[in-house]
């Protein structure tokens, strides 16, 4: 069946950095958008960034700070975290979609997360 699995998740001071990984198996890789969304206790899961083939979209408070990339030989999602803030703690999961977006009805795969956590 389709899995996506998360690792790279942790725990980092202000202004430090991370790399999410995510593993996707069971899918044609090459023909789904994949994104990052994170969410914390008591807020709606929000996406981070998405790319696809040839584009790449990022929510405003992540753009300059956060890249999101593929391997498509590898088979894997990829979220280079740089200055990182508190307001970056959060759960974060990978998933792919059919779209271009960065609202989650747009995608119909889930990892199951990672958690970071920024002081």
């Amino acid at each position: 069946q389709v899995q996506l699995v998360e690792s790279g998740g942790g725990s980092a001071q202000a202004g430090g950095s991370l790399r999410l990984s995510c593993a996707i198996s069971g899918i044609g890789y090459d023909g789904y958008c994949m994104g990052w969304f994170r969410q914390v206790p008591g807020k709606e899961r929000e996406g981070v960034a998405s790319t696809g083939g040839a584009y790449t979209l990022y929510i405003s408070s992540v753009k300059g700070r956060f890249t999101i990339s593929r391997d498509n030989d590898k088979k894997t999602l990829y979220l280079q975290m740089n200055s990182l803030k508190p307001e970056d703690t959060a759960m974060y999961y990978c998933a792919a979609g059919r779209r271009r977006s960065l609202a989650q009805d747009g995608y119909n795969y889930w990892g199951q997360g990672t958690q970071v956590t920024v002081s």
